[in-house]
């Protein structure tokens, strides 16, 4: 079987197809376009860029994976699966998926963003087996920075509680902003991690903590304060991503004390960096994606398309 995945998120125009039979992965996606020293777009922004990318990234995702047909069709439709979670970006991928559906006759499932981020995680991990039981997941991008405790669903596959958050700033709007600030490209998740790894300089940081919920806005000011003073790029970049890992460990940690010894994995953008992947799993034992099924990403989208329409045994 062969199911075609659709997202169109608040940075990324995607799609992806997954054959169930060789369990491989085909996709592709092209970032939106920012204009230098923005810091992101507007929503009507997204949905035109979304309405001009989504039909050269579906025609290139088929050009390379030699599929001739597809039997289901699965899309994002908005960021969480609770009440009032909707952003108009989501409606470019719906419309495409609502129509490849029709013209062909082919099953049609829906799901969140964020359950795409999980699975896609899952399956660069070679975990979609934790699918069968309760997990920790992290995730982590320009939008969210959260942990949710995931449980086995039969309407859904998986459902989501969140159970802890950043009560401020999204640790990808963090990155976002000191990269912006250094005169990095929008949005500034990869160049801030080189800028970081070009540091020798060691931060250890108290986090900012609520209970089990984390506070990132003050990070802002103390990477402002250093880069005003005169720190070098390297060591604010350095010390921005040194407060980012410190939050997330105080969340880890807040959440096995009152949870258990859970599997934890991580996901969404901010998870690709390779200093927080390598900390937390040395930590924790933690699940990460490779850098290209952890940033934005229709993969998990095709995948869950698949689970739900056969009911694959995991």
């Amino acid at each position: 079987m062969l199911c075609l995945g659709i997202d169109t998120s608040n940075y990324t125009t995607s799609a992806a197809l997954f054959d169930t039979e060789s369990n491989t992965v085909w996709q592709k996606k092209k970032l939106l376009p920012v204009k230098p020293g923005e810091k992101g777009l507007r929503q009507s922004d997204t949905v035109f860029h979304h309405t001009v990318q989504l039909p050269q990234v579906v025609s290139d995702l088929f050009s390379d994976s030699d599929a001739s047909c597809i039997d289901a069709v699965g899309v994002s439709l908005f960021p969480r699966r609770e009440e009032g979670s909707y952003m108009p970006c989501f409606l470019v991928g719906k419309s495409v998926a609502v129509s490849v559906s029709a013209v062909q006759n082919l099953p049609l499932h829906t799901f969140s963003h964020q359950e795409g981020h999980i699975a896609a995680a899952l399956y660069s991990a070679e975990q979609l087996p934790l699918l069968k039981e309760k997990f920790l997941a992290f995730h982590i991008s320009g939008g969210t920075t959260e942990a949710l405790l995931v449980t086995p669903s039969e309407a859904h596959i998986l459902t989501c509680k969140r159970i802890a958050c950043s009560l401020d700033l999204k640790a990808g709007q963090l990155i976002d902003r000191v990269g912006v600030m250094l005169g990095l490209p929008f949005p500034c998740g990869a160049a801030l991690e080189k800028l970081s790894d070009e540091s020798n300089a060691q931060y250890r940081l108290k986090p900012t903590m609520k209970d089990m919920d984390c506070c990132l806005s003050g990070l802002e000011n103390q990477c402002r304060n250093l880069y005003e003073k005169g720190e070098s790029p390297e060591n604010v970049a350095k010390y921005c991503m040194c407060g980012v890992l410190s939050a997330l460990v105080g969340m880890a940690d807040a959440l096995i004390a009152k949870y258990g010894n859970l599997p934890i994995l991580f996901s969404g953008g901010v998870a690709s960096n390779a200093m927080l992947k390598r900390e937390l799993t040395a930590r924790y034992g933690a699940y990460f994606a490779e850098p290209a099924f952890s940033a934005d990403n229709a993969a998990g989208i095709a995948v869950l398309t698949a689970l739900q329409e056969k009911g694959i045994v995991l």
